[in-house]
């Protein structure tokens, strides 16, 4: 019969795909609980994922009493997902007020799509409304 191990933390980050290494956040969040930093950089930077090296991906790490760890992976920020999606540098500084460009429905029910998994909705027109949502916070102008 195996032991369960015991879980005393989570560790939350956004870390660049392929780019994990020592430095802050990670190293001092990592250390905080006695886990080799090491380790997570080097399984992390060998995941294979279907996005461009630098995409932050959010990561849970789960530290256990014995010094190991395991993680997961989530997609990347619904922000991003737009931004790479109608190729902007970033949002207006001045939502409401400047707009950043515009996005269609199609382009908001793709970024929905690639978002489904992580998002607390089981239809896609549920997500898409929260993609647009986070569009229109972004100073983005939503086209039909």
């Amino acid at each position: 019969m195996s032991k369960k191990k015991e879980a005393v933390g989570f560790i939350k980050l956004q870390v660049p795909l392929g780019k994990a290494n020592p430095a802050p956040p990670i190293g001092p969040a990592l250390g905080q609980k006695g886990l080799n930093i090491m380790d997570f950089c080097k399984e992390f930077n060998a995941l294979k994922l279907d996005y461009t090296p630098g995409t932050p991906i959010p990561v849970t790490i789960t530290a256990y009493k014995d010094r190991s760890f395991s993680f997961t992976t989530k997609n990347p920020p619904v922000s991003f997902l737009i931004k790479d999606e109608i190729k902007i540098k970033k949002g207006s500084s001045n939502p409401g007020k400047e707009s950043a460009g515009k996005i269609t429905m199609a382009q908001i029910e793709s970024v929905a799509k690639k978002k489904m998994a992580d998002m607390n909705a089981s239809e896609l027109e549920a997500c898409m409304q929260m993609v647009k949502g986070s569009a229109t916070s972004m100073g983005l102008e939503v086209v039909e």
